[in-house]
């Protein structure tokens, strides 16, 4: 069988999607279901590792409701494989994505239950949207949620995502490089990601480079003299105290020609242990100046251990366990159909009812300004408190300019700022539980009737 590997990044290929989402469609046309539909996505629980949550990916998410299209080539191969009539094909040949959108800012802290994006339009319109929309909303707010809790950790010092290699693939790395900064990261290793997001870019070397000399003095030199500007040397290929001693010995022939070390990097070991004595040797050696990174397996548990044994380390390259937020590495996240031609829906399974209607997050805070309550209600309600969710696109197109990175790093800052204490602990399990209003109450009540009623009833 042939395969085509379709065009460079095909993250704006409907076709890259769930087939019971073109099943559906296909259905709800046959039978005349093209009323409007509100989904929301939102979170069930939160992981025991996770006391709180970071929202993330609305920018991809709105790009991609822009440019959604199907190809002529998959649909012809969609009427082919997915037994799906003509005129399902004709619908998804003109497919433009025309509804609304509401949603929490990017960088907002939110919690379970609480919806994180809303669209509104025909009910195949939306329905179609429920993969990549997910998919681009889970992974970015899964890495932001790991990169806030390492920022914590961190307490102030500078963190770098080395994380690329390690990434569930190209889009993710991207992707979770942006996550990160977000959060609150200061860099990334990721070259793309300083070009397409403004992040600012670092790199030092690996032990490769190291290997490929004959001495370790010769690898520190040749680099140094390529690459003087924020120069980081690795020191533990062989001998990590020895390293440090070259890189001493070496300092003074370096200044000559105007090059200074701005850090050392340590990658194993007993980084604790290994940067007391690296610190002590840069010391008396007159480089007080030359700060230390650390690097290798580094998780929120491990940095909190370093900090609290005054390991005198002033950055941190995270790499596998940001990017592939090892500990919990996914969400329990649903788009949900909350209302439909008029009336509230809602699932009731056990372990998966959801609430009813187009909801609204109102959040209150105390004297201080942490978080005191949030309240789930509808959207029209008039609720004390701050309302999360913002309009973000009306009849397919933005109703302004998304806040740019910057901005949203900003944010982020803020949020986790608003957290109570108890919520930023990082080795116990506490978190804010969303009160809901009476008046959502009384519409989960109405959504279950209508289950109840004749077939015929909309």
């Amino acid at each position: 069988m042939k395969i085509h590997p379709g065009p460079a990044g095909d993250g704006d290929n409907l076709l890259l999607t769930d087939l019971y989402e073109v099943a559906m469609v296909d259905a709800y046309l046959d039978h005349g279901m093209n009323g409007t539909a509100s989904f929301e996505l939102f979170v069930r629980t939160l992981p025991d590792q996770r006391n709180f949550l970071i929202a993330a990916g609305l920018e991809q998410a709105v790009a991609f409701l822009e440019t959604a299209r199907f190809a002529p080539d998959d649909l012809a191969w969609l009427r082919d494989h997915a037994q799906i009539s003509n005129r399902t094909v004709e619908y998804l040949r003109d497919f433009r994505f025309s509804g609304d959108v509401d949603a929490l800012p990017e960088g907002t802290a939110f919690f379970a239950h609480e919806p994180i994006l809303r669209v509104t339009a025909s009910l195949p319109e939306a329905q179609m949207m429920e993969t990549r929309l997910i998919n681009l909303i889970h992974l970015q707010t899964v890495i932001a949620s790991k990169a806030a809790r390492l920022v914590l950790a961190a307490d102030g010092r500078p963190l770098f995502d080395f994380g690329l290699r390690r990434a569930h693939g190209a889009e993710a790395g991207l992707l979770a490089a942006r996550a990160a900064y977000i959060a609150g990261f200061a860099g990334t290793a990721t070259a793309l990601a300083g070009r397409r997001f403004g992040i600012p870019i670092v790199g030092t070397m690996a032990h490769s480079f190291v290997q490929a000399h004959r001495q370790e003095a010769e690898a520190f030199i040749n680099f140094a003299r390529s690459r003087p500007r924020n120069l980081t040397l690795l020191l533990d290929t062989y001998d990590t105290e020895a390293a440090a001693g070259t890189v001493v010995s070496l300092a003074g022939k370096l200044a000559v020609q105007g090059i200074h070390p701005s850090a050392v990097r340590l990658d194993s070991g007993d980084l604790a242990a290994q940067s007391q004595r690296v610190r002590a040797i840069l010391d008396a050696g007159g480089l007080s100046g030359t700060h230390i990174v650390a690097s290798g397996g580094l998780d929120e548990h491990v940095l909190g251990s370093l900090l609290t044994a005054n390991a005198p380390i002033d950055s941190f390259g995270i790499g596998t366990n940001l990017t592939t937020s090892s500990d919990a590495p996914a969400l329990d996240c649903a788009y949900k159909l909350v209302e439909y031609a008029g009336f509230p829906r809602r699932k009731r399974s056990p372990g998966k009812a959801t609430w009813p209607g187009r909801k609204q997050v109102f959040r209150s805070y105390d004297a201080g300004g942490r978080i005191r309550t949030d309240l789930l209600s509808v959207a029209e309600a008039q609720e004390p408190g701050r309302p999360l969710l913002i309009p973000v696109m009306r009849n397919g197109r933005r109703v302004g300019p998304l806040p740019d990175l910057t901005a949203i790093r900003s944010h982020a800052a803020a949020e986790l700022a608003s957290l109570p204490e108890p919520v930023r602990d990082l080795k116990h399990h506490a978190t804010i539980e969303t009160g809901i209003s009476p008046e959502l109450e009384a519409l989960a009540e109405q959504a279950d009737s209508i289950g109840q009623v004749r077939p015929d009833h909309p």
